[in-house]
């Protein structure tokens, strides 16, 4: 496989970027090597500079669900981009994507667009504060909540990968405010928010960890964390970045039956585009300014062009297209343990729904700390073996790789096949 052209790249690229990226993962410092640049991507396959073809579980981590360079999402953002692509003002696209994301999670009364998730997520910690006069809030370790200063504690993601366990630039002050448990563990959250409820403004999780790799909420787990919150006065703040509109109709909540004070959404919700929101309970939405005293502004917010991508996005997805992300999915997961144990390799597949993750361990991975016990350079020789036999996965072993609707039979097959491969490499060493 020649990849001459990525790495002429990469070089330039890195007199011109830190670690010559533009995000940190996409470096390739968590599996070694060069990373692909990548030219164009059309349905579940991606083609990098040199011409090499890939079947992509990345899927720009995680919004191109129905495949890339969707046609009906390409012929709104074009009707869109003939009127303008920015306006500064109100545009009827905004109530039409709005309307359609209350139709699926009911629970969020009202929102308010931005433009990314790390901005959803942070605007949603400040409005918490705002409206429980509280400082602190909690975290679990090995949830990604975006780039925001107080939520780069204990962070997973990029952080994990590149062995960095806080941020430096991170003041003190602020880090102190940031409190964190293991996810998981339900017992420990009841307890700090039984001593902590006083200072306690709100509780922010991934639903579903994706961040970490995919890790599964056990049974109970997330309805018992709202009721804790409910009993002491506590906001939830479930992120729904990675899972909204991906796992179910109403995103995670919809799958475990939770209906939390305010949730954040990004991915899905702008198909491809840059895009977040945050939303919930309208007594707190209330308090965001112009309604309230609680500032938060972005002149993209809202942006005409991200409004029609999400629009074109939702309104494909329906019951039949969850049933056939869970099918294939299924058969992949199935497939990979298969090709694992053929090869004489122990791997936990962490999935649900579209998400799944590879890891390299012969135990349950439930949290950040069973997370980290995975052999991480095993992962990196299973990735490149992958790449050389046409498989493009998240570069790390602490994301979440995506399914997209058009993944068919040939993809999952050939990534299967392709996995025969990977696993046999990634055992010699």
């Amino acid at each position: 496989m020649k990849t001459d052209l990525s790495e002429k790249l990469f070089q330039k690229a890195q007199t011109l970027f830190p670690g010559g990226v533009n995000s940190p993962v996409r470096a390739f410092r968590g599996v070694g090597g060069t990373p692909r640049f990548i030219a164009r991507a059309k349905g579940a396959r991606i083609f990098d500079v040199d011409g090499n073809g890939y079947v992509d579980y990345v899927g720009s981590w995680g919004p191109a669900i129905l495949g890339h360079a969707n046609a009906e999402v390409i012929r709104e953002v074009q009707e869109q981009l003939r009127d303008g692509s920015s306006f500064g003002a109100p545009s009827p696209r905004e109530i039409q994507l709005a309307e359609l994301v209350r139709e699926r999670a009911p629970w969020i009364e009202k929102m308010r667009f931005v433009s990314s998730g790390t901005e959803a997520t942070t605007a949603a910690i400040r409005l918490a504060r705002g409206f429980t006069g509280k400082d602190d809030i909690l975290k679990f370790d090995g949830c990604y909540h975006g780039a925001g200063d107080p939520l780069l504690v204990k962070a997973g993601s990029g952080v994990e990968t590149l062995g960095l366990p806080d941020s430096p630039g991170v003041p003190a002050d602020v880090a102190r405010h940031t409190l964190t448990l293991p996810y998981n563990d339900l017992a420990a959250a009841e307890r700090l928010l039984s001593e902590r409820a006083g200072t306690l403004a709100a509780v922010i999780l991934e639903p579903v960890v994706g961040n970490m790799g995919v890790i599964v909420p056990r049974p109970g787990y997330l309805a018992g964390l709202l009721a804790a919150c409910r009993k002491h006065g506590v906001l939830l703040i479930v992120d729904e970045v990675m899972t909204g509109f991906r796992l179910a109709p109403g995103g995670a909540c919809e799958l475990y039956g939770i209906r939390p004070d305010l949730v954040t959404f990004g991915k899905v919700i702008g198909g491809g585009l840059p895009v977040g929101a945050f939303g919930g309970r309208p007594d707190v939405m209330d308090r965001i300014a112009p309604a309230g005293p609680v500032y938060q502004a972005g002149t993209l917010s809202g942006n005409p062009l991200a409004m029609a991508a999400g629009f074109a996005t939702l309104r494909q997805l329906g019951a039949p297209q969850y049933r056939r992300l869970e099918e294939q999915a299924s058969r992949l997961a199935a497939g990979l343990e298969e090709a694992a144990r053929q090869a004489g390799e122990k791997v936990q597949v962490n999935r649900v729904g579209s998400m799944l993750t590879v890891f390299f361990t012969p135990d349950p991975v439930f949290d950040a700390q069973s997370a980290r016990k995975c052999d991480t350079k095993k992962f990196g020789r299973f990735f490149h073996a992958m790449l050389e036999n046409g498989v493009y996965l998240p570069p790390s072993q602490f994301e979440a790789a995506f399914v997209s609707l058009a993944h068919g039979d040939e993809e999952i097959d050939a990534t299967i096949q392709a996995s025969r491969k990977a696993f046999a490499a990634a055992a010699k060493g």
